[in-house]
């Protein structure tokens, strides 16, 4: 009789102390789509940020609502043909294509007045009113976007674009990232502050670029900040970023698996609390 009320007092406890399955739907761009998506990465990653998460938090559920090359504004246009469904986490991860494509980053009046898709500020606000809507009490995470430094997309060098370390139309992409601090600051959200995490800044995006030198005709490695300005020609030369310049990205731009583990490692910081 002891025993069996041993055995029935231990699975008590085991059942107790068990955490209750939580769906997490986390919306973003190429970044988040690429979890699922290794192929079209060259194979230079084996799993993305979500997998990473869901393997040391198994209780955890993850859908992948990242869409590549979106920018806040697209999703906010789109939300409600996204299929976005009722979940306890919601994550944000957006902001670096909004930057490149110099959408204005508005003022945090336009979220708190919810001021339309015009505004970085007014599609988060849009997003937010529609993620609420399927879940009034589930828990919010925004990402800022990561420093990027000159991106040249493995499957087609046309498609590049410089750095982080100057302006687009007129605006830095830290002032993206503080945008959506204000926004998880105004709303009481979790914030991940991927733009001003310590080990991600520009310089240790990529461990050098495999340019020409123009001196001697000649490729050679550039590190940062020597590469910026030198010629890149998309059509002839070398992709700049063989395996061996893989940092915390592998085209400048998208994160490795390093990179990935990075962002991974804090979002389970941040979601064990939940």
């Amino acid at each position: 009789m002891k025993k069996s009320l041993s055995l029935l007092v231990i699975f008590f406890l085991f059942v107790s102390f068990q955490k209750r399955e939580l769906t997490w739907v986390a919306v973003g761009d190429s970044i988040t789509y690429l979890n699922d998506h290794p192929d079209e990465t060259g194979n230079r990653i084996t799993k993305g940020y979500m997998t990473m998460v869901t393997e040391a938090l198994p209780y955890i559920r993850y859908i992948n609502q990242g869409h590549n090359g979106w920018t806040s504004g697209g999703i906010a246009a789109q939300i409600d043909k996204l299929g976005l469904v009722e979940a306890d986490i919601y994550s944000i991860f957006l902001g670096t294509n909004d930057w490149w494509q110099g959408r204005p980053v508005g003022a945090l009046a336009d979220y708190i007045n919810n001021t339309g898709n015009n505004t970085v500020y007014g599609s988060f606000r849009i997003i937010i009113n529609k993620l609420r809507s399927l879940n009034p009490d589930a828990r919010f995470i925004l990402i800022t976007p990561m420093q990027r430094t000159d991106f040249v997309y493995i499957n087609g060098p046309m498609n590049n674009a410089w750095g982080s370390y100057k302006e687009k139309n007129g605006q830095q992409l830290e002032q993206l990232a503080m945008a959506i601090d204000s926004i998880g600051q105004q709303e009481g959200f979790a914030v991940l502050d991927l733009y001003h995490k310590k080990g991600m800044d520009v310089k240790h995006l990529v461990k050098f670029k495999w340019l020409k030198d123009a001196k001697t005709g000649l490729y050679r490695r550039f590190n940062y900040p020597e590469y910026i300005g030198v010629p890149f020609q998309p059509g002839t030369d070398d992709y700049p970023y063989p395996p061996e310049a893989i940092d915390i990205t592998y085209d400048g731009l998208h994160p490795s698996d390093k990179g990935y583990k990075m962002i991974s490692k804090a979002l389970v910081k941040i979601m064990k609390k939940f």
